[in-house]
């Protein structure tokens, strides 16, 4: 059995070089938006969604300084900088609404560095959690992304919603019931990002910007720092973006680096790895049935973004 595990983990996060890589043009695949999750319509439901989606835009379009920073980060990592944009808008969209100046994200940065933060659940650290033996194949992992990713399935795998030595652990993901960010679990940065995330993608951050701290789960107010600031939060934007190109590209065979809809649905669902290895596996089925593959597929904050490109583009 503890094969059979270790050999699911490899498949979540190993990245097998394709044989070939279709490219992925711009636009939707499905004709009308996927529905849209009944969190988000309450989110939503006082100022409607066009209103948030030309707040956000409309930040974008008239400060020159967010504008440029998109850009730099985009250009540090690889990536077009609609990808960004994409994000941006479709998190501010059916998430939490933008703030009317990006000012307002400096100073709550800041704030948090003089709070008494803390990762832990009912009495247990986050550090007391991945000590457990359960969580012993995560050790091999070098790298900050594929550790909290196998981090994040073993909690999948041995702990979310299961009885262990007499107690039910929550059947929330990870992210929420440790990782939960402050003020009624709402992620408030720019980016729309959670501790989980920026602890997985700080190697990829660091690789390319120096000056960016090694996060600690041990100082839990600079990981939520890191995320509000704004310019740390684009590049952790743009790092995990280019992550889910990539990943897609090695594992899946498909380029999507030219459909924003794409990039901006794995940024909204993560768990990127897995998802291109399950696109793979179901792809090499269906060729041994002489079946067409199937492409990666937007959702519906995708489908969104892919719908206003060309007016997101305009913008830059």
């Amino acid at each position: 059995m503890f094969r059979a595990l270790l050999l699911s983990l490899s498949l979540s996060l190993a990245a097998p070089i394709a044989v070939a890589q279709t490219v992925v043009p711009p636009g939707n695949v499905s004709a009308k938006q996927p529905k849209i999750p009944a969190g988000s319509v309450k989110r939503s439901r006082a100022k409607g969604y066009e209103a948030k989606y030309n707040k956000i835009r409309n930040l974008i379009a008239r400060d020159s300084k967010l504008r440029s920073k998109i850009k730099k980060a985009a250009s540090t990592f690889g990536i077009d900088p609609i990808h960004i944009v994409g994000a941006l808008v479709g998190e501010h969209t059916y998430n939490v609404d933008a703030k009317d100046r990006l000012q307002s994200y400096y100073v709550k940065a800041l704030a948090y560095l003089g709070q008494d933060l803390s990762f832990e659940h009912d009495g247990t650290s986050i550090t007391q959690l991945v000590a457990q033996s359960a969580f012993a194949p995560c050790k091999s992992q070098r790298s900050s992304y594929p550790y909290w990713t196998c981090i994040e399935n073993m909690w999948e795998r041995s702990y979310r919603g299961k009885s262990i030595a007499g107690k039910r652990r929550p059947t929330a993901r990870l992210g929420r019931v440790i990782f939960q960010p402050v003020y009624a679990g709402q992620p408030y940065s720019l980016g729309q990002r959670t501790p989980l995330p920026a602890l997985k993608a700080n190697d990829l951050v660091r690789s390319r910007i120096s000056r960016e701290p090694k996060l600690s789960v041990k100082k839990a107010p600079e990981i939520y720092n890191t995320i509000m600031e704004p310019d740390s939060t684009l590049n952790y934007m743009a790092a995990v973006i280019r992550h889910a190109i990539d990943t897609y590209r090695s594992i899946a065979g498909f380029d999507i680096s030219r459909n924003p809809g794409l990039t901006a649905t794995l940024y909204n669902l993560g768990n990127v790895s897995t998802r291109a290895n399950r696109l793979r596996i179901n792809n090499d089925k269906r060729k041994s049935q002489g079946k067409k593959p199937l492409p990666p597929r937007e959702n519906y904050y995708g489908w969104l973004v892919n719908e206003k490109e060309a007016d997101l583009r305009s913008i830059l």
